[in-house]
């Protein structure tokens, strides 16, 4: 049985907590709130032990599970893995590249599992293409939200868009070659819509859209390769394939000729992958329990969530500069 315990009890803290309660294999222990409103309310939800200690906290557990604030999320992390805890860090994994850069060496230090909180990999639109080959030349991603002044401690691009940025790094095995960027400020101190263009060395190339301040929401990826194009839907839960079939392969009901003229024809097969319903949150929280449970690498590891972070905090100073041509951008990436 592995104990495992919450770092906050916000409004995805006590989601988290929720389905812990529900996971075969784990004992939830407690978790730790410094906000009184915070801890009264997960304790009438859901009859779970405060811990007034973080330190306590960490003792009584084999596992922490961190849904806290970003800016606070290194230093909790840093207490537990200095007493060799497993981690699970919600995304973005730090606030600063320093800190990600010191949490990546403090996991190999303490040899631990730490799975980073990249819930879209767990999106039941896109477990439905774990098995297909995906080899995208041109991506296109929109995530549009309404304002929530929740998640406004970190821009856009923390917030939403690296989202997008993890799951198109798990998909195109290729060194960035080159980041392009821009932003605007509208509600909050940071940036509340943003576009960058991500250049790979295999010639793919990514375009991200984010927004908070839209008047309704969006989770859109489409991919484009050679023989294919990929509809995901993040928030309908819904994956579409449209491709082209040798003339070998047998016809399916949805699948219509192309007339391309003297006599050659291609045959468009049009695919709806079977989406299963899953609580992705559950599926994430589960998959790192049985990590350690049963001692095998983590399905989004520390290092994605560097290379997420590394990226998103490429295109936010690309933006910054963009916005302000003084910023310097050697410092920042700092």
């Amino acid at each position: 049985m592995l104990k495992v315990g919450v770092f906050g009890a916000g409004h995805l803290g006590k989601i988290h907590i929720q389905q812990w309660l529900e996971i075969p294999g784990v004992t939830l222990v407690g978790f730790y709130d410094p906000n009184d409103d915070h801890a009264a309310g997960a304790i009438t939800q859901y009859q779970v032990k405060r811990y007034a200690d973080p330190e306590a906290l960490i003792a009584a557990a084999d596992a922490l599970d961190i849904v806290t604030n970003t800016t606070s999320h290194f230093e909790i992390a840093k207490a537990c893995l200095l007493q060799s805890r497993h981690l699970f860090i919600e995304k973005p994994m730090t606030h600063t590249m320093a800190e990600a850069r010191e949490l990546v060496k403090l996991v190999s230090e303490a040899n631990v599992k730490c799975q980073i909180g990249h819930v879209e990999r767990y999106n039941p639109a896109m477990l439905a293409l774990r098995n297909r080959k995906l080899e995208p030349m041109f991506i296109e991603t929109h995530r549009l939200a309404q304002f929530n002044p929740r998640g406004t401690d970190v821009a856009v691009i923390l917030d939403l868009m690296i989202h997008d940025i993890d799951i198109i790094l798990h998909l195109v095995k290729s060194p960035v070659r080159r980041i392009s960027a821009s932003g605007v400020a509208v509600i909050s101190d940071t940036a509340d819509i943003a576009n960058a263009r991500i250049e790979f060395d295999n010639g793919c190339v990514a375009n991200l859209t984010a927004s908070r301040i839209s008047l309704k929401k969006m989770r859109k990826m489409r991919l484009f390769q050679r023989d294919a194009y990929i509809g995901i839907d993040f928030l309908e839960k819904k994956t579409e394939i449209i491709r082209m079939k040798g003339e070998e392969e047998e016809r399916g009901f949805f699948d219509f000729p192309i007339e391309l003229g003297e006599g050659r024809q291609k045959i468009i097969s049009i695919d709806t992958p079977n989406v299963k319903p899953v609580n992705s949150i559950r599926e994430e929280l589960a998959d790192f329990a049985l990590s350690v449970l049963q001692d095998k690498p983590v399905n989004v590891s520390v290092y994605d969530g560097l290379h997420a972070m590394d990226v998103a905090h490429q295109i936010l100073q690309k933006m910054i500069i963009q916005m302000n041509p003084e910023a310097n951008e050697k410092t920042m990436r700092e």
